[in-house]
Order: C-alpha cells, then structure tokens, then sequence
C-alpha cells in the first residue's frame, strides 16, 4: 500500500516535471519542492538522478545552481541533488565540481550524506579511477569510513587496488 503510494506519486510528479521541463529554472524550483516534501532515500534517489541530473545535464548553466544548493539547510538537497545529480553523466561529469562539493561535505556525521559522497566517486571511478583513489588518498583523514569505502568499492570489486 505505501509502496504503491510512493509509486503513484512518482509518476504524478514526473509527469508534472515533463509539462515545465522546457524552462529549466521552474523545473528545478518544482523538484527542489519534491525534494523538501515527504523526502526519504528511495524517493530523493529517482528525483535527482531522473529530474535534476537531466534538468542540469540538459541545460549547464543550471549547475550553478547546485553550487548554491550544496549549502542549503536541507539535507537532502545537499546530499542527494548536489552531491548526486551528476550520477549518470559519465564522461560530461564535471570532476572539479565532483570532487569540490565532496571535500565542502565530507566532514558532516550524517550517514546519507557520506554515502551520497562514496557513490558518487565510486561512479566516477568507472571514468577516472586514478582521480578518485587520488583524492580519497589525499583526504583520507577526512573522509568516513563509509565514503572511502563505497568510492573505492568498484576498484576493489575489480581487483585494481
């Protein structure tokens, strides 16, 4: 019952976010709403990487944007949307800003927040590993156990570190 709830719920606001999805300043205004409303992980996870990372992907000057949101009160918009909505960009990732909004955080104790961190550069490892296990060797003092691990969980999984 909750499930299909959430379900019906998602695929009301998808629906919503492609009638606005041309102006891209709306479209990010209307999921920073979703975000703030009702959030939980599984949630925030299909309306960043699916609403926002394509909002962004679609229209770069939007990720400026995300340089401000990295600093908003709001948890989730902090870790899922900025830290995470580069998630499938793959060779489009912006690193500098990968791995600027992954120190800016990395010292915060909330457990979503450095597992949003580990996946993303456990993501982008698949790109540049040698940047990912740099920067988890730089910040090792830094970083969680649990964003070090998950960043380096692909490396490890593949038998190259």
């Amino acid at each position: 019952c909750v499930q299909q709830a959430v379900i019906s719920s998602l695929i009301t606001a998808w629906l919503s976010f492609a009638a606005i999805r041309g102006n891209s300043l709306n479209s990010l205004e209307f999921i920073k709403g979703l975000i703030c409303t009702k959030s939980w992980w599984d949630t925030v996870d299909v309306i960043v990487s699916h609403m926002a990372g394509t909002v962004v992907y679609n229209h770069t000057a939007t990720a400026n944007i995300m340089d401000d949101w990295i600093d908003h009160p709001n948890m989730w918009i902090r870790r899922r949307t900025a830290i995470l909505h580069q998630l499938n960009f793959k060779e489009k990732t912006d690193a500098r800003r990968l791995f600027s909004y992954c120190k800016k955080r990395m010292q915060e104790n909330e457990f979503f927040l450095r597992k949003a961190i580990g996946w993303a550069l456990m993501q982008y490892s698949y790109l540049d590993p040698k940047g990912v296990i740099q920067f988890v060797n730089e910040y090792d003092d830094n970083l969680s156990p649990l964003s070090k691990m998950e960043a380096l969980k692909a490396r490890k999984r593949e038998g190259k570190i």
